[in-house]
């Protein structure tokens, strides 16, 4: 009978541990279904069942099937924090990942953290996200800020050197640490000649965007960098063509996605500069087989091309059945030891989990919107970006030397904890 009792309890823990049930395992997407950057959280869902479906096709992991729990997060750390909790704790998911905001990605990580859970970020570009708000059990696919004002600082020191910038900086970790790196690259470092305004994020009204570009307008600036993003940006930028800036001043948005300019459109985005770490015209410009049967059965799924926000969701679920068919545990420190170096090769070139902050390592491109004409001839209006210039990853990615001064400033040890 004690045996039994045991055997029992046992099961119950294991049951507990991988998820719903003996056959499956549950996944927590933790995404903005609503609020300023619901584009990239619909896109991320999109390409999370995209995946999913695929996988469980395969056998699933560890021939469990992935079962996809979701919550909205609004882009708001608070609500964000909620969910992570209620993910791991109420539907006993194994890993949480997704958002579109460094302030959820950052707060979602320390929830997961404390609960020994893996949370893997999509889009949060903050350097604080993998720097000193950095720990074991985060990880992040996507680049960070430093490496997207890298791959543009050729371009804006080719044509806007010695010109006088004035920045638009939504104002939270995010806006704050792409400011800082755009400034040092773009050597726009001196406040009093380069301004710049903060906008508050969440909850920016048009009056609070007028008042910013008014202030940039009245600058004399020959670049305007709008440090903002989603439904922030577009707005801005429609503000921006409106009041006949573009006539007046080059515009830089450091990170785009192509949720971003469609919504804005062709007129409004054509000419502007800025970076990702993925378009869907990537595979074809390079030739990556993988990411363009991505890029044609999410197109045949959905109407659509592929944005960087759908291309993360999508390859961090794989990585992470990668991960725990290598290790061969659903084990999260064994999951994690098993990601942290690991190379791998999915929508693009090589990409590396590099061990020392969880970055993920890996190719960066500056792009400029083309023309409106050009946008309007493709076949879903979507082919926007021109890529004119690439960086490989251990080039723009922030060096270890400058990491662990990051750590020490933010009174963090030089080694990510447990």
């Amino acid at each position: 009978m004690e045996v039994l009792k045991k055997g029992f309890i046992l099961f119950v823990v294991l049951l507990f541990c991988t998820g719903a049930d003996a056959d499956t395992v549950n996944i927590g997407l933790n995404y903005p279904k609503t609020g300023p950057y619901s584009l990239q959280g619909a896109a991320q869902l999109s390409a999370a069942k995209m995946a999913v479906e695929e996988i469980n096709g395969a056998g699933g992991i560890l021939g469990k099937k992935v079962n996809l729990v979701i919550r909205d997060s609004e882009s708001k750390p608070g609500v964000a924090e909620k969910n992570v909790e209620e993910l791991i704790d109420r539907e006993n998911c194994v890993m949480v990942f997704g958002g579109s905001s460094s302030g959820v990605a950052i707060a979602g990580g320390k929830v997961a953290k404390s609960k020994g859970k893996l949370y893997f970020g999509t889009l949060t570009y903050s350097n604080d996200t993998t720097g000193k708000d950095g720990h074991k059990y985060i990880f992040r696919e996507c680049y960070n800020a430093w490496m997207g004002a890298k791959v543009l600082s050729d371009y804006l020191r080719k044509h806007y050197s010695g010109k006088k910038y004035f920045y638009i900086v939504a104002d939270y970790t995010w806006g704050w640490t792409t400011e800082e790196s755009l400034r040092t690259f773009s050597l726009t470092l001196s406040r009093k000649r380069h301004k710049r305004v903060l906008t508050p994020f969440p909850g920016a009204t048009d009056e609070d965007f007028k008042q910013a570009l008014t202030r940039a307008e009245n600058s004399k600036a020959d670049v305007l960098v709008v440090v903002l993003f989603g439904k922030d940006m577009t707005k801005t930028l429609t503000l921006a063509a409106g009041m006949g800036l573009k006539d007046k001043m080059a515009i830089v948005v450091p990170n785009l996605t192509l949720g971003m300019v469609q919504s804005a459109g062709p007129g409004v985005m054509e000419g502007v500069v800025g970076a990702l770490p993925w378009c869907w015209n990537v595979p074809y410009a390079y030739g990556y087989d993988k990411g363009k049967e991505f890029v044609e059965k999410f197109s045949a799924r959905y109407d659509i091309y592929p944005s960087t926000s759908a291309a993360s969701a999508y390859t961090i679920l794989y990585q992470y059945k990668d991960a725990v068919e290598r290790s061969k545990s659903y084990d999260t420190r064994t999951v994690i030891s098993a990601l942290e170096g690991h190379k791998f090769t999915l929508l693009k070139d090589e990409q590396i989990w590099r061990e020392f902050d969880h970055q993920c390592v890996q190719t960066v491109y500056a792009v400029k919107c083309k023309p409106e004409g050009e946008v309007a001839a493709d076949k879903f209006r979507q082919d926007y970006f021109e890529i004119i210039n690439k960086m490989p990853g251990e080039e723009a990615a922030i060096s270890k030397k400058r990491w662990d001064e990051l750590r020490k400033k933010g009174g963090k040890p030089a080694v990510l904890e447990w």
